[in-house]
This record gives structure tokens, sequence and C-alpha cells, in this order.
């Protein structure tokens, strides 16, 4: 073949199906790890062998870790809060970990309500969140301002409105260093609503 074999072929396809990488790119990835075989490659594969055993979804909140439930809804200070943020992926999740936004607690979503791709309620853990939401006194929706996270958004409200718990939403409109000249309308539009008190 003219990558060096069937086995390296089916490595550059493997990776190339991953996210923000093409045919080029997971070319190039695997060059690098054939060059790097003693202190790339191997240590690679056998951690993708272990985390193949170990990684599990978080029956609580859908997070993924090595253990369920996972590390942040085992820790007894994310209680404190009464604070349930509610996003679409793990991805999510992790991005406002990162972001240090407190010592609060998560759900993840599974994605979004989208009829044309045939996502409805029931293929998402969103009867899980209504069975959650009791014990928390704020649920904060931080779906993505799309078309279909704002339909799953408007949904989960709807569900939630009865049980009273105070249900909120993320800031959307002007983020920090943004110029308003390339802001789009929609945004534009949106900062403008969501306007705060100096």
């Amino acid at each position: 073949m003219a990558n060096g074999g069937p086995e390296i072929e089916q490595l550059i396809l493997l990776l190339a199906r991953l996210p923000g990488l093409g045919p080029r790119s997971a070319r190039r990835a695997v060059l690098q790890l054939i060059k790097k075989k003693d202190s790339l490659m191997i240590p690679l594969a056998a951690a993708l062998d272990r985390a193949v055993e170990a990684v599990t979804v978080c029956a609580v909140c859908g997070n993924v870790d090595t253990r369920s439930p996972c590390h942040i809804c085992a820790d007894p200070r994310r209680n404190e809060s009464g604070l349930l943020i509610v996003v679409e992926d793990v991805a999510d999740l992790w991005a406002l970990e990162r972001a240090g936004v407190g010592a609060v607690k998560y759900h993840v979503l599974g994605g979004v309500l989208s009829p044309l791709d045939g996502v409805g309620p029931d293929d998402l853990s969103i009867d899980a969140l209504i069975r959650r939401a009791p014990d928390f006194s704020e649920i904060v929706l931080a779906v993505n301002a799309t078309v279909e996270g704002q339909t799953t958004a408007h949904y989960i409200t709807d569900r939630l409105q009865p049980s009273g718990i105070k249900i909120t939403r993320l800031a959307h409109g002007v983020p920090v260093g943004g110029e308003l000249d390339y802001l789009d309308e929609g945004t534009l539009s949106q900062a403008l609503k969501a306007r705060t008190r100096i």
C-alpha cells in the first residue's frame, strides 16, 4: 500500500475519524507516532488499553470518569451551592470546569433536541434531570445558542416550571474583548436584550 501497509492505513483511517483531524492531519500524526514509537506510540497504546477498561459514564450526571459516581458527584463540597448546571455534552462540562465556575454539580443531556436528526426527548437524559431537579435551588441551562439548543432549553423549562425551582440560562451577547463592528446582528440584539445595570 502507498502508506506502508494495511496496519498503518487502518491507523490513519481511524485517526481521521476524530474531530479536528482529517486524512492529512491523521497521516502526519501517524508518521509522528511511528518516528517516536518507544516514547509515544507504545505508551499511547497502553494508555488506550487502560482507558478502554477503566473509563465509564457517571450514572448520576453523565460525565465520563474512571468511577461512577464521578469525582464531581462524589465531592460533598459541591452540594453546598445548590446549583446544577445543565450542559449538552461532556466537553461543555469540562470547559466549565476549566473556567473554574465554582463548586457546582452538572447534568449532561447527551445532545440537544433535533427532530430533523431524529433526536427526541427520550434520546436525551431529560427525565433523569427532572428527577434530580428537586435536590437543587437553581438550575442553569448552559446549552449552546443554536436553534436546537434553545429549543431544548424551552422544553426543559416547560418540564421544570411546575416544580417552582429557579431556572436560569447563561448570558448571551458581546464577548469580552469583542468589537461591536465584528459581531453579527443576532449577537448584538441578544446583548442589548440581556443588558445589565453598571
